[in-house]
């Protein structure tokens, strides 16, 4: 996929940003943030679209915070929408990254090569699996 145009992406949490811990947070996914924070640069806008809610769901959003990413929407299509019983809860989105998709999760630097036709961005002073794109 090579997409021109910015797209809305919702991204799950436990197993896709994170390793799943549910209840608890899990460990970063290795290059997760890295990746989130290059699709938002790009102009790609984050929803966080996860089964958390309550407390766990503000432990999750405050993780991502701390770790540079501040997502557009979270469990809804924009961040105005407010729930109601009348409207279907499924979101508006180009783009679903979950760990549960058939095939699983590949791994985030493939989904930037599978969004950007390009290669994924190498970290400074990290080495491992981004230098296998240089």
């Amino acid at each position: 996929m090579n997409f021109n145009n910015t797209l809305i992406i919702a991204v799950d949490f436990d197993g896709t940003i994170v390793e799943d811990a549910y209840p608890k947070v899990g460990k970063p996914i290795l290059f997760a943030f890295e990746t989130l924070k290059k699709l938002q640069e790009d102009g790609h806008r984050l929803i966080l679209w996860t089964y958390r809610s309550g407390n766990k769901l503000n432990e999750a959003i405050s993780f991502c915070e701390d770790n540079g990413i501040h997502f557009y929407a979270v469990n809804k299509s924009f961040s105005e929408e407010e729930y109601s019983e009348d409207i279907s809860r499924k979101i508006n989105a180009d783009l679903f990254i979950d760990d549960r998709n058939i095939g699983g999760f590949p791994g985030w630097g493939e989904v930037y090569q599978m969004l950007t036709n390009s290669a994924p961005p190498i970290p400074e002073n990290k080495k491992g699996f981004w230098g296998l794109f240089k």
